[in-house]
């Protein structure tokens, strides 16, 4: 088992690469497919309000015989909890549901413009880990215009933000400006689902062939070659454990450009940040 490399993040904590994404697990198979994860050399678990599966995340960690200070554990806040206070009172109910006394990384789930509380709602989240219950901060699905408003406001800028982000939905357009305020990026549906395509795609099968490894081994492969942290899910403990198994070959540049150039316009297939405004 090869140990996941760790991502630097500006406040001086850093993250495993890759990580395990729970979206769509049932709580109560949770402890099970997480916990097998763990058992693959996962070390960084990534889980949510809005999932409903947070107490089988906690169930698993408990379960398993990896140490708390060796897992790197994320959750988001739910939209309909946006607010100051209502924050940190979600905080708190994540932490009761999982059983831990602090995570690792505590995300703003959607910016939900429409409804305008998440510039106090980051002001709760930079409390929090003032107040030591969340070693990180950061934010999903934030646009360029979310992001500038809140570190004005509050002169803290994110660590992370988690997007939508594989070969045919590449977001080029904004990744300079995350990298000019040292915010690093995490991928979530990194293998781009059914409608994109790209585990038929000719040029990934045949990179695959070459390196004798699958499709998706090969479009994770591409997210840690361009330093991007990367979140693939399956509820199959089996091909959990295949895609952990991505670091003994390396993309040529040549294949790295291949797979570049499959970024389109129409790529997206999950709700883009203007839209999301569900309180969920």
């Amino acid at each position: 088992m090869t140990d996941t490399p760790a991502i630097p993040l500006n406040d001086g904590n850093s993250i495993p690469q890759l990580g395990f994404g729970v979206w769509r697990l049932e709580e109560s198979d949770a402890p099970r497919v997480v916990g097998a994860a763990i058992d693959a050399g996962y070390r960084h678990i990534d889980t949510a309000q809005g999932y409903s599966n947070e107490g089988g995340v906690g169930e698993a960690i408990r379960q398993s015989s990896v140490g708390r200070d060796e897992l790197f554990i994320t959750s988001k806040l739910r939209n309909d909890h946006q607010g100051y206070d209502s924050a940190l009172r979600s905080l708190d109910e994540s932490l009761q549901r999982l059983k831990l006394d602090h995570l690792d990384l505590f995300l703003i789930h959607w910016p939900a413009p429409k409804h305008d509380r998440y510039a106090e709602t980051w002001a709760a989240f930079v409390e929090a880990q003032k107040q030591g219950k969340v070693k990180s901060i950061g934010v999903s699905n934030f646009l360029p215009e979310h992001i500038q408003r809140i570190v004005d406001e509050t002169g803290v800028t994110p660590a992370i933000n988690q997007l939508e982000l594989h070969p045919a939905y590449q977001q080029r357009d904004i990744r300079e400006f995350h990298r000019d305020r040292d915010i690093q990026i995490e991928c979530y549906s990194p293998l781009g689902g059914q409608d994109t395509g790209l585990f038929e795609n000719e040029a990934i099968v045949e990179i695959a062939k070459r390196h004798g490894k699958t499709p998706a081994q090969v479009i994770i492969r591409w997210h840690i070659q361009q330093n991007l942290i990367v979140l693939p899910k399956s509820s199959k403990p089996e091909r959990a454990a295949e895609n952990f198994d991505v670091w003994d070959f390396v993309l040529s540049a040549d294949e790295v450009n291949q797979i570049d150039r499959m970024d389109r316009e129409d790529g997206k297939t999950l709700p883009t940040p203007e839209d999301n405004n569900q309180l969920f």
